[in-house]
């Protein structure tokens, strides 16, 4: 079989290299003459899968996206060729949920906030946003949920609407996909006006499509004097961002916030058990055995750990800040693109093992954290 594979991808040729020959190709540039021949196609995000592209791929089997999102892929189309499809919805929950830990306890730091006690706004809390919610649960931050899909479907009780939601929170984080048209359009959710009802010094955080947040309306309320404190990670037009964006933001980011190791390794595995499914192979190949090592993989907390400790834990395996200053001190040189591409390792928190007195593990363990208990 020929596989074509998105060069951003890890562990292609380690899961699908038993089916056949692997060639990479730039997910931005790829051309129909490129796809003609493969049986396979494995794609990221930025890539646009739809007639286009695959009119000439006569021996098509098999489309998959290492992504949780499927709004570039043209599904519709896929079904009238009779094109096996997958996507890896869940694959980077975690990461992206570490990433707004990460962020939150670098704004305490930095903004010398305390968390405890504040009001989180989750809009959208299908896998990452649950998967957030999740790590949260003992971290004495009120969440304010909102997902009016999963409420109309019986799934949360909880629902808050986003209007109610972002006038009750301090914080708020946005994990939807991208939906252009219909009752639950979430291309600028947050719009203008919604902007400009946000209350002084409000936390905004976006990880999901930048598409989400009129850029040019917050870039205008934050010219006009607004207070308000952003992070984002995704951007409108990626990768030709709005630039003059970033001067009025806390942190920013390549549109990295799911890639971790094991974020987009996962993925990878998904696709390979999928492909299998299709091809009815029992498969046989588990991404640990891919993983390497973590630089560090334990550590031992002492009777004088203090609730402000929890972030310095956390940013022992991740801090936003090393990414903002990445973004800032090179994207201007190297680009968007360059700098996703060449985005540097970064490993999820269950990656570390905690020794610690029992106080602490609950709340460690409720971030993700390995802990073995020291009760002495």
């Amino acid at each position: 079989m020929k596989i074509l594979a998105d060069q951003n991808m890890p562990l292609v040729e380690e899961f699908f290299s038993s089916f056949g020959e692997v060639t990479r190709f730039d997910g931005r540039a790829v051309t129909a003459e490129q796809v003609q021949d493969a049986d396979v196609l494995l794609t990221r995000s930025i890539t646009q899968v739809n007639q286009a592209l695959l009119d000439n791929a006569d021996n098509l089997k098999f489309v998959g996206t290492a992504t949780i999102g499927v709004d570039h892929i043209d599904q519709t189309y896929l079904a009238t060729r009779n094109i096996a499809f997958s996507s890896a919805p869940g694959c980077n929950a975690v990461a992206v949920a570490e990433y707004v830990i990460s962020a939150l306890y670098a704004y305490s730091q930095d903004r010398d906030v305390e968390l405890r006690g504040k009001k989180l706004a989750i809009v959208g809390v299908g896998n990452i946003g649950a998967c957030l919610q999740q790590k949260l649960a003992h971290s004495g931050i009120e969440l304010i949920l909102c997902d009016p899909v999963l409420a109309e479907q019986g799934k949360l009780n909880e629902h808050v609407d986003i209007d109610t939601a972002l006038a009750q929170a301090d914080f708020v984080t946005f994990h939807v996909p991208l939906v252009k048209s219909g009752a639950h359009q979430t291309k600028h959710l947050l719009n203008k006006e919604r902007i400009k009802q946000l209350k002084p010094n409000m936390l905004v955080i976006n990880a999901s499509r930048g598409d989400v947040i009129d850029n040019q309306a917050l870039l205008a309320a934050k010219q006009a004097g607004q207070k308000l404190e952003l992070i984002l990670d995704v951007w409108e037009n990626e990768p030709n961002i709005l630039t003059e964006l970033m001067a009025h933001c806390l942190y920013t980011s390549v549109h990295i916030a799911g890639h971790t190791l094991e974020g987009k390794a996962r993925g990878t595995q998904m696709l390979y058990q999928a492909l299998c499914k299709t091809l009815d192979v029992e498969p046989t190949k588990r991404l640990e055995t891919f993983l390497p090592t973590p630089a560090i993989s334990q550590c031992q907390l002492n009777n004088t750990f203090t609730e402000r400790d929890y972030g310095r834990i956390v940013h022992m395996i991740y801090d936003i800040r090393r990414d903002n200053g990445l973004m800032r001190a090179n994207l201007e040189s190297q680009g968007f693109d360059v700098l996703r591409k060449q985005y540097p390792p970064r490993r999820e928190f269950s990656t570390l093992n905690i020794v610690s007195q029992l106080s602490h593990t609950q709340k460690l363990q409720q971030l993700g954290f390995q802990v073995e208990m020291n009760e002495e």
